[in-house]
Order: structure tokens, then C-alpha cells, then sequence
């Protein structure tokens, strides 16, 4: 059957356009009518979803040359009890048409859509989770994370509901107590072994209690699927109707045909109410990461609007405020320092425990924490567009998303609860009428047990749990995954391969060494800083701020003139100064041979030489380099401690890349590469079979990055590159390269342990409780606490030290 639906196009600018759109998608099979409205910029199309798909045809409309207009929702669901829930969910808003995509989170309660605005509205989103029989919510109409939400309302109604069920399950617990032979000598009050009295307090307990499970089993009947709470109203129903009868059947007496089992029904939804609540509260401890990220967002700032302070709510800064910043005061906003200085502790981002000063001209992040001065900012970034937002948005993303290790339990979840039925079914009939013919209890008893133990939550847990705890527990450590599917794949790399200025060096050159041979060097660095302080080269820049950190104040030339490629010659309180090359020292003949043996060893050594003659004669030498990073050398060796290649890819000359790859140990080094070169040389890597990680922070790095198996971006490199990347790295040294796939490693072993002993777990469970050897209420005890032992089993991600 045809679908209909409606695409929003953006980029048509004449008629030809939409005649264009509308010829290119009326040739693809399964298109049975197409319309292009140029002046609504919307294309109306019917087609066969069995031959041809909606992202096929958004494809088309792309290598058309145009896009079409996609928006993403995030959906709170509640009422989702297990990974069938999630499922269903995923696979009805999937069926309608104008939705792209869709990853519903079980431990999140969230459901990520991206979809075409022009053929389907929010609310259609709302009405189909509401159809599928939950409740779902737009969550940025939602309290804020931090304030009390719906979920913790939630929990305490669950935890009264509880503590209910426990009060009216104690005395039918009592009587089941002494059931057996080696506790017959307890003492029972007569009253409790009453049918009449077991069925009042049994009752509530059913019908009350737990009719959230026969909802949640109508709903999900009625829209032809099965959950958990299908199993559980199938077991306890079973277990409290027959007792039911045989209680009717001996009404007028007290007495009954046969045992009861009102306890077992009675303590199955007791025990599940436990088990929910103690893997809510587990799952609350997976977000901590998320909600130290949001608890250092400052509350108010205190701007600057005309001749007035004034303290504001922080979402009321906007672009262009002047804020001002107290000593001890969070930094509201991102912005620049235009008066002040203070040392400010950015350790939440860089992880740097020193404070970094700050002055005129400086950028300030919001949520650091300003020190001993006060400082006037204007605000650049505010509200989502600030760091702090962006790296909360990263990682909620993250934690939100769908590792691709997770199809298997999605897979498994689709047809578990059908099969549980079954094999609950055959257990009765066998047990009955082979086993144990005519013993309808006991058979009862089997089948209540298998229909209990068989809970698929553990399954639908195992992922999204570890990738929440390993995501938050990354972005504590300043790695930020953009996704779960990049938190997997990590550990895969073979090769990586680091960009060298910016990542593996500071990327600022800075003053290394001097040599001077015929004046003291505080005399010879004035010389040069007075020559060096009119330019605006950054080799001039480095060599100004490493002397004024000396104390040395320079003089402004009186005659300055730059000669390119070369260097300068400028005139000095009467001295003729030059600073440059060999070959600006032989254009003015200047003898340099003595200068040969230094200028030789430096130069192998990667760095800039430069001569320095004063009044004709040769004064000194002195080299810039751009240093590497304190932290690159161990970086690098614990990344090779990981089993992983190393190889550096720059476009500087081979020396003095060579210089800096034997200094921090890497032993491959290409040089010499153009940017537009570097992302060949990545498909290169790959096309011999390697995974390759790309490791940069420059513009000139985005192809690489996105071109690599994993791109991951220093967190002080450009926004362009980070955007492109698939991990960011906040601290911008190569410990967190290390850390990453270390998180990795960890994150993707523990999704494995779960997925085995939640797989385990029912694979010895469901046998055992069949052949007879699991009681219903230990059945449901286990049951209960699987689910928590895969979310304990997670959290131990947020406990990791990395060396």
C-alpha cells in the first residue's frame, strides 16, 4: 500500500529547481506521483515503502544539490517496564511516514527523533507513544534536570505501593514459612492459614498493587506485542485465580481442595515492585556525571546596563553584556576580558589544577571559577551555545544514543516474551500430562515459575547502562564521545595518526635558546626585542613576550624595515640592528662561519635559527622552536602501551618534524603534507586494512578527521574541527587520546559482561525453573535483582582510575 507524505526543501531559488527535484525523484522505482512547490519549498510524494524509502529519497534530493529539512526531538516515555517496550516504541514511530530515525532508551526513558517537519508534527510523535500505550512528554517543556522531576514522583508513588504490598504479604510470607518439614515447629497464628483470610489480604495486593502490570499487559497485547508486565500478570494471575477456585470450592468450611498460592502471587509482585525500585535508584546514579556538569552552571550574573548593576537570572544575559565578575564568583558566560586581571581555576574543563591568569584581551569560560581579581566581561556565548551547554548536549547525546553491540539484545527482546509464552506452555503440558500426569499444582507451579524468571530487563538494560556510566565517567576525565556507537568502536584502532602543531606541540613558538658572543645576553636579548617589537610576524611575537618576561623592556625603533624571507634591519638609539638569516647576514656581508657548528645542531634539532649582528658585526644567535607538549611524550607511550601504531602527519618540512617525532618516540613521520592531502593519506591507512584514529585541532585537519574510522579534536583547537570530529578532547593533551581508548576498552568489556550474564541468566534460569527446581517466589527474587546486578555491574564504570 502506498504512503503519502510531504518533504521540506531548502536551496530551490528558481522554477528549474523544482522541475529539477521533481524529474530526479519521479525516476526512482517505488515513486507513484511527485509534487514540487517552489513557492512553499515542499515536495508532496506517494510511494511504495517496500520499494523505495524515505531516506532513499532525501538521498536523491541531496545529490540534487539541495537539502531537505530535518529537526530532532527528545522525547521523555513513561510506562516503558522492559527492552520490548523500547522496541515497540522504536519500530511505531519508525512506521510513520517523515521519521528519519529513532533511539529509544530504556535507562534514560528517553526517545531521540529526527524527522521531516514538513510531513509530520510533534505532536503526531505524542499521539503515536500515547496509541502504543505510554506517555510521552517534548522534553525540553520539562522541569529542569536539577529541580524534582515526574520520575522521582514516579519512584516514591512505587515505594508507597511497596511498602503496601510488603505489610499485606508478611503474614501469607509467615504461613509459607512453615510449609516445610525443618520449619513446621514455628509458630503460625490460625487466622493466617485461613483461605478467607489469605485471599483478603492477597487481593489488594493483585488487583491494586499490581494492576499497573495488567494495563501495561493490555496495552501491550493490544497493539499486538508482549512485555514484562505480560508475563507477570500471566504468572500471578495463574497462581491467584486457582487459588481462587479451590477457596470457592471450600468457602463454607474454611478449608480447601488443594495448596494455595496466594503467598506466591502475593510476594511475586512484591519482590518486582523491590527489584524496580532498587534498579531505579542504580540507574539515577548512572546520570551523576550529567548532573555535576549541571550543577556548575552559575545561577546569576551581575551585568552592566547603562550606569547600573544589576544581578539577573542567567538565561537573561544575552550577546554583548558587559558582566562583571567578583572575586571567588563563578564566570557566568563564555566571553572576553576587557578590564581586570585574576587567575582563574578552569580545572573543570582542562583538568589543570593551576589557575590560569587572565587580563585584557583574554578568553574567559562560563563556569570557571575567577580568583583573587575582578574582571568586566563581555558575554560572547550564553545559553546553548556556551561551552559548558555544548559539552552537557555531547554528552547527553551520548548517554541517549545506541551503541551498534546493542542490536543483538534489540534482536534477542523482539521475540523473547512470545518465546517465554511458549516454552511456559509446553512446560504445563508436559508437566501435566507426562511428567506428573493429572497434577494440575504442581504443574501450575512450574509454569508460574518459568513465566517469572524470564524477565527481558536485564537484557534491555545491559548497553544503555554501561554506555551512560561510561560516557559520564570519560566526560569527568575531559573526553567527550559524540556518540555511543564511537564510545565501541574506539578500542577497534590500529593506527593512530597525530597532526603535529597544536596536538603534539603547544602550537605558539616560543624562545629556546640564546647564544651571544660579544655581549652579556640580557644586552644582546634587548637588541633583538627592540628590533623584533614593530613586526607582527609570531616568530617576533615569541621572542617579545619570553624577553618581557625576563624584565627586559625594548625600545621602539627609529628606522625599521622588514625584508621578506630574510628578517629585519631597523636603527637603535644610533645602533644598526639585524635579526634574520644567513642570507640577510652575507647581503651586508657579515661573517658567520664561527656561527656555523650552533646554527647546524639547532637546526637538526627542528628548531628556527636566527643571526643577530650588531653595527655590522655578529652578535649572537638565537633559535624559536614550537615546543612539545609536557604531557605528549608519556601520552604517546601509553597509547603504544595499548597495542596501538603511532605515525605523525604534518605539513612541515621532514627535519624538523623528524626532530619532534624522535623527541616524544614516534617512529613514522609524513611530511610535507597539504591539507587538502592529509585525508588521502587516512583512506591510504584504511585501504590497507587498518582502523585508523585521526588526532588534530586545526581547520586544516577536518577532512582527516572526519575521513578517519574515529576523529578526535583538541578541546584547544578550532570549533571547525571539533565539530567534525567524533571525539573531543577537553584537556588538549595526548593523556586524553590514552584515556579515550582506555574508556573504551572498559566501557565495551562491561556491555559484553552484562549482555553475557543477562543472556546466562535466563538461559540456566528458564530450564531450571521448568524442570522444577526454582520455587515461584525465589523465580521472582531472581528475577528482580537481575536487573539490578547489571546496573551495579555499569556503575562500576564510574569508579575507573586510569594510570
Amino acid at each position: 500500500m502506498d504512503k503519502k507524505t510531504t518533504l521540506q526543501i531548502s536551496g530551490m531559488t528558481c522554477a528549474a529547481c523544482a522541475n529539477r527535484i521533481e524529474k530526479g525523484i519521479s525516476q526512482m522505482e517505488g515513486i507513484a506521483s511527485v509534487h514540487v512547490n517552489l513557492a512553499t519549498e515542499k515536495a508532496s510524494l506517494q510511494y511504495d515503502p517496500d520499494q523505495v524509502t524515505l531516506s532513499q529519497v532525501e538521498d536523491k534530493v541531496k545529490d540534487l544539490g539541495y537539502d531537505t529539512v530535518k529537526e530532532k526531538i527528545d522525547l521523555s516515555i513513561q510506562g516503558m517496564t522492559c527492552a520490548s517496550c523500547a522496541q515497540r516504541i522504536e519500530k511505531g514511530l519508525k512506521q510513520l511516514a517523515g521519521v528519519n530515525s529513532v533511539h529509544v532508551n530504556l535507562a534514560t526513558e528517553k526517545a531521540h527523533v529526527t524527522y521531516s517537519p514538513g510531513a509530520i508534527q510533534r505532536k503526531d510523535l505524542i499521539a503515536k507513544v500515547e496509541q502504543l500505550g505510554y506517555e510521552a512528554t517534548i522534553r525540553s517543556e520539562q522541569e529542569d534536570e536539577t529541580s524534582p522531576s515526574q520520575t522521582n514522583s514516579n519512584v516514591k508513588g512505587q515505594q508507597v505501593k511497596f511498602l503496601i504490598a510488603l505489610l499485606l504479604s508478611f503474614p501469607l510470607v509467615w504461613t509459607m514459612v512453615t510449609h516445610f518439614s525443618f520449619t513446621s515447629f514455628i509458630w503460625v497464628p490460625d487466622l493466617f492459614n485461613d483461605p478467607r483470610f489469605q485471599l483478603l489480604l492477597a487481593t489488594p495486593v493483585q488487583f491494586i498493587i499490581g494492576w499497573q502490570f495488567y494495563r501495561g499487559a493490555y496495552k501491550a497485547l493490544k497493539n499486538g506485542s508482549a512485555n514484562m508486565d505480560v508475563l507477570v500478570a500471566l504468572g500471578t494471575s495463574a497462581a491467584y485465580f486457582y487459588s481462587l477456585i479451590l477457596t470457592i470450592q471450600g468457602w463454607g468450611h474454611g478449608s480447601h481442595g488443594g495448596p494455595l498460592y496466594f503467598e506466591t502471587s502475593a510476594i511475586l509482585i512484591t519482590l518486582i515492585l523491590l527489584g524496580k525500585l532498587l534498579e531505579e535508584n542504580a540507574k539515577g546514579r548512572t546520570t551523576e556525571a550529567l548532573k555535576k556538569l549541571m550543577g556548575l552552571r552559575a545561577n546569576t550574573a551581575t551585568v552592566l546596563r547603562g550606569d547600573k548593576e544589576m544581578s539577573v537570572p542567567i538565561s537573561e544575559v544575552v550577546i554583548g553584556d558587559l558582566v562583571m565578575v567578583k572575586p571567588g564568583e563563578k564566570i557566568p558566560v563564555d566571553g572576553e576580558v576587557l578590564r581586570g586581571v585574576s587567575a582563574v581555576d578552569e580545572s573543570m574543563l582542562t583538568g589543570e589544577s593551576l589557575p590560569i591568569e587572565k587580563r585584557q584581551g583574554d578568553q574567559v569560560i562560563g563556569a570557571t571559577v575567577n580568583g583573587n581579581g575582578a574582571l568586566r566581561i563581555r558575554a560572547e556565548k550564553v545559553g546553548e551555545e556556551s561551552t559548558l551547554a555544548q559539552i552537557i548536549r555531547v554528552v547527553e547525546e551520548a548517554q541517549g544514543s545506541k551503541a551498534p553491540i546493542q542490536r543483538i539484545a534489540d534482536r534477542i527482546s523482539g521475540v523473547f516474551v512470545p518465546v517465554v509464552i511458549g516454552i511456559a506452555v509446553l512446560t504445563f503440558l508436559i508437566g501435566f500430562f507426562a511428567v506428573d500426569p493429572g497434577n494440575f499444582a504442581k504443574a501450575l507451579d512450574h509454569t508460574i515459575a518459568v513465566l517469572v524468571i524470564a524477565c527481558p530487563c536485564a537484557l534491555g538494560l545491559a548497553t544503555p547502562t554501561s554506555i551512560m556510566a561510561g560516557s559520564g565517567r570519560a566526560a569527568e576525565l575531559g573526553v567527550l564521545f559524540k556518540g555511543g556507537e564511537h564510545i565501541e568502536i574506539a578500542h577497534q584502532m590500529d593506527v593512530v595518526v597525530f597532526d603535529k602543531t597544536g596536538t603534539i606541540t603547544k602550537g605558539k613558538p616560543e624562545l629556546t635558546d640564546v647564544h651571544s658572543f660579544e655581549m652579556k645576553e640580557e644586552d644582546l636579548l634587548y637588541w633583538i626585542a627592540s628590533a623584533e617589537k614593530e613586526s607582527e610576524h609570531p616568530v617576533a611575537e615569541a621572542i617579545l613576550q619570553n624577553v618581557k618576561e625576563k624584565g627586559i623592556q625594548p625600545t621602539s625603533p627609529e628606522e625599521f624595515i622588514a625584508i621578506p624571507g630574510e628578517g629585519v634591519r631597523v636603527t637603535v638609539s644610533t645602533k644598526e640592528v639585524m635579526v634574520g638569516t644567513r642570507r640577510l647576514m652575507k647581503r651586508y656581508g657579515i661573517e658567520i662561519s664561527q656561527s656555523e657548528p650552533i646554527l647546524r645542531t639547532w637546526e637538526e634539532e627542528g628548531k628556527t635559527a636566527m643571526l643577530v649582528a650588531v653595527d655590522q658585526r655578529l652578535a649572537g644567535i638565537i633559535a624559536v622552536a614550537d615546543t612539545v607538549k609536557e604531557s605528549s611524550k608519556a601520552g604517546i607511550a601509553r597509547i603504544k602501551e595499548l597495542g596501538l601504531e603511532v605515525r605523525m602527519l604534518t605539513g612541515d618540512n621532514e627535519r624538523t618534524a623528524q626532530a619532534i617525532a624522535e623527541e616524544v618516540g614516534i617512529p613514522s613521520v609524513i611530511a610535507g603534507v597539504l591539507p587538502e592531502q592529509k585525508a588521502a593519506e587516512i583512506k591510504k591507512l584504511q585501504s590497507s586494512g587498518y582502523k585508523v584514529a585521526m588526532v588534530g585541532d586545526g581547520i586544516n585537519d577536518a577532512p582527516a578527521l572526519v575521513t578517519a574510522d574515529i576523529g578526535m579534536a583538541m578541546g584547544t583547537g578550532t570549533d571547525i574541527a571539533m565539530e567534525a570530529a567524533d571525539v573531543t578532547l577537553m584537556k588538549g593533551d595526548l593523556q586524553s587520546v590514552a584515556d579515550a581508548f582506555a574508556m573504551s576498552k572498559k566501557t565495551v568489556s562491561n556491555i559484553r559482561q552484562n549482555l553475557f550474564w543477562a543472556l546466562a541468566y535466563n538461559v540456566i534460569g528458564i530450564p531450571v525453573a521448568a524442570a522444577g527446581f526454582l520455587a515461584p517466589w525465589l523465580a521472582g527474587a531472581a528475577m528482580a535483582f537481575s536487573s539490578v546486578s547489571v546496573v551495579l555491574n555499569a556503575l562500576r564504570l564510574q569508579r575507573v582510575k586510569l594510570k
